[in-house]
């Protein structure tokens, strides 16, 4: 068994799907980078101003707990019961006393050393522009600090002294890490739902289009299935009447006759593509089978072929285009592949309590392959299509039915169709 034809439809849709779905990932992707960047860099921003704040307030409260008396004396006392001290990192108050600075007072907690000479530079800024300043430092050991400073004001309106603070931005790089850290997790659990959510949506976008291109594709093969035979037979008949004027008449009324039966075929095709479309409801008629059965049966010509019939009056109930192409079908395929050695062919066809049995004497059907051989585009032979057996199961199954391939009394291959009997 070889597969006769492979659609490309469902390939085709495929790589449309998945490029919907790269498409509608890296639309989101741009979407919740940009988002996860801003948010990120607020975040940042953020912890950097409140730590700017916080450093701000203490700088400006401390420089206005420190002051002069009137004899130039500095008074720090009120450092050590304030509240603000204790909530800083890094404290110093520095004067300048003879052209040098000295450091008045110094608090450092947990082990915080001091950026003396970025904070130096802070007070230079501070004695020129003579309001408070927030600078960068970094200690000895590579730590960076935040630093404030702060000018304190004499009797006499002139700024005398500096309190410096600083503040550690250690802990908010770590939340901001921490927070960078969960932020790309969940941006990475919503791209992935976000592809799931866009290849289904892909999926379900196509699938009217999928489903209206196999149709149209399975329409085609169909076709050129059913119409293959009867236009080669015209072909050979219209030769036949023009190379013989003696034969004219006959071939004339031959075409005709292959005529009728193409328009049938095409009613058939037309018939079965609107009942899987469901623009078309199938009829449920009483029908003779047997009289069916005689009717496609006498459609074939007598070119050396031979079938022979035995009928049984059958009554059962369907669609008479839908059955008619599956009985045609399984005619047509005992003709076409039950050739036997010496070239001739012989079919035989039985019908009795709406079975209908169809065997020849060709090379038969290996065990294995025999439920196999009703797949579309599954043949048995390199010149068929696979089309025709997979329209007799549709048939059968649309009409409670079954078909199958049984043993076979001639040594060939023997199908049986098998509907459910009306009892008249």
């Amino acid at each position: 068994m070889t597969t006769a034809w492979q659609s490309t439809t469902a390939k085709r849709l495929r790589r449309v799907r998945w490029v919907l779905t790269v498409l509608f990932t890296a639309t989101t992707a741009i979407c919740i980078g940009t988002l996860a960047t801003i948010a990120l860099v607020n975040d940042e921003r953020s912890r950097a101003q409140a730590l700017d704040i916080e450093l701000d307030r203490q700088v400006a409260g401390l420089s206005r707990v420190v002051y002069y008396d009137g004899d130039g004396n500095l008074h720090l006392e009120p450092l050590d019961v304030d509240a603000l001290v204790s909530r800083t990192t890094l404290l110093h108050v520095w004067v300048r006393d003879n052209g040098t600075w000295v450091s008045r007072y110094s608090r450092e907690v947990d082990n915080a050393k001091s950026a003396e000479k970025q904070e130096l530079a802070l007070v230079e800024q501070v004695r020129d522009l003579q309001y408070a300043v927030l600078g960068d430092g970094v200690t000895p050991r590579g730590d960076r600090l935040r630093l404030a400073a702060a000018p304190v004001w004499n009797t006499t309106n002139q700024v005398a002294a500096y309190v410096v603070v600083a503040g550690d931005p250690a802990p908010g790089v770590a939340e901001h890490r921490e927070y960078v850290m969960w932020t790309f997790w969940g941006c990475l659990a919503m791209l992935v739902l976000a592809a799931g959510a866009g290849h289904m949506l892909s999926y379900i976008g196509t699938r009217p289009a999928v489903r209206a291109l196999e149709q149209e594709e399975r329409f085609l093969a169909e076709a050129a299935h059913e119409l293959r035979t009867p236009l080669a037979t015209l072909r050979l008949i219209a030769e036949a009447g023009a190379n013989d004027p003696a034969r004219a008449s006959a071939s004339a009324a031959q075409v005709v006759g292959l005529v009728d039966r193409m328009a049938q075929l095409v009613t058939g095709l037309l018939a079965r593509a609107r009942v899987r479309n469901g623009t078309r409801q199938m009829e449920w008629l009483p029908l003779r089978l047997d009289q069916l059965v005689e009717e496609v049966v006498g459609e074939q010509l007598d070119d050396g072929r031979t079938v022979d019939v035995d009928l049984h009056p059958t009554i059962v109930e369907g669609d008479p285009v839908l059955l008619s192409q599956a009985l045609r079908n399984l005619v047509d395929n005992a003709v076409k592949h039950g050739a036997q050695e010496d070239g001739r062919v012989r079919v035989e066809v039985k019908v009795a309590g709406g079975t209908v049995t169809v065997s020849d004497r060709g090379p038969g059907i290996d065990l294995a392959d025999r439920d196999r051989v009703f797949d579309q585009w599954v043949t048995g032979s390199s010149t068929g299509t696979g089309i025709g057996l997979a329209i007799v199961r549709w048939v059968a199954d649309l009409h409670r039915g079954s078909a199958k391939v049984v043993d076979s009394p001639l040594g060939g291959t023997t199908i049986e169709l098998a509907l459910p009997e009306v009892v008249a």
